[in-house]
């Protein structure tokens, strides 16, 4: 099977198991006010740009001092669509600036699971394979117009700590650019595959195909928690599988290999609902999908 990333170059086609302590921030924690879900300018499904290479944006996060927006480690990704092993594929490094839609200061990746593992010479095939998270802290400024629902569908209501069963039903949320603002073809439900990869990975079908773009986007399951993040799609002649790296592990990695032990998800203000309408349709987005070659 052929994988290839999701990214989309500038101007180019190129029932709720427990969840891990740590994984999740409390609401009692010293999180900030979060805008009006309706209004907010940032949030889970914003397209995000970085070098040029636009991508969507998953969940938001904090660690009690700092609020972040996720992204796939990929879309700093400098080694072409096929590059999908973050133990050998090039990237940016930390510290680069990443232009998020909605914001008005350029958020900063502190954090990405390629650049993690190259530094401590991850072996692990699996890890390399679907290690696929990176985290760009948000200005305090933009901050205060952050809200951390997932558009249409509302939620997250946690992390998933069991993994995904053939058939179950799925959701995600894309925004690639491709899609021409066409918002309502950004909500997607799905059915997953099965998992693989010793856990790390979660395949699925869309009947809304993805398009370069909705990289990183989030996965949620059928009661909302946050599942995974797009991070490439697998060509064989049977058809395709868009794959996605299970969140769990990249935050548990994150908090066993980095200084960011504080860094949790942050639920969303507005419960999930699998009919829609959860996340009150956040105005100003573009269609999604996910993404193909170039993501």
């Amino acid at each position: 099977m052929k994988l290839v990333k999701f990214a989309v170059g500038a101007l180019l086609f190129a029932p709720m198991a427990l969840v891990p302590a740590g994984l999740v921030a409390s609401q009692a924690a010293s999180a900030p006010t979060w805008a009006p879900a309706a209004t907010a300018a940032v949030h889970p499904g914003v397209q995000t740009f970085t070098n040029g290479a636009q991508c969507t944006a998953n969940f938001i996060y904090n660690d009690g001092t700092s609020t972040y927006i996720g992204q796939a480690a990929h879309c700093s990704g400098t080694g072409g669509n096929t590059a999908t092993n973050g133990c050998t594929s090039g990237t940016l490094p930390v510290g680069t600036q990443v232009q998020v839609t909605g914001a008005t200061q350029p958020g900063v990746m502190v954090y990405n699971s390629w650049a993690t593992m190259q530094a401590l010479h991850e072996t692990d095939a699996d890890t390399c394979q679907y290690n696929d998270l990176a985290l760009v802290r948000l200005d305090p400024v933009d901050v205060l117009n952050t809200n951390p629902s997932v558009p249409y569908w509302g939620g997250p209501m946690g992390v998933n700590a069991s993994g995904l069963n053939f058939g179950d039903t799925i959701y995600s949320y894309g925004n690639s650019e491709l899609r021409l603002g066409i918002s309502t073809l950004s909500p997607k439900t799905g059915v997953s595959t099965g998992d693989d990869g010793g856990g790390w990975n979660h395949g699925s079908t869309f009947t809304n195909p993805g398009v370069p773009g909705d990289s990183g986007s989030g996965l949620l399951d059928g009661s909302g928690n946050a599942t995974g993040v797009l991070s490439t799609l697998g060509v064989s002649s049977s058809g395709s599988t868009n794959n996605w790296g299970d969140l769990g592990r990249e935050l548990t990695y994150l908090h066993s290999h980095t200084s960011f032990t504080g860094v949790a998800l942050v639920p969303g203000t507005q419960p999930f609902s699998a009919g829609g309408s959860g996340g009150l349709g956040l105005p100003g987005l573009g269609g999604g999908g996910l993404g193909l070659l170039g993501f």
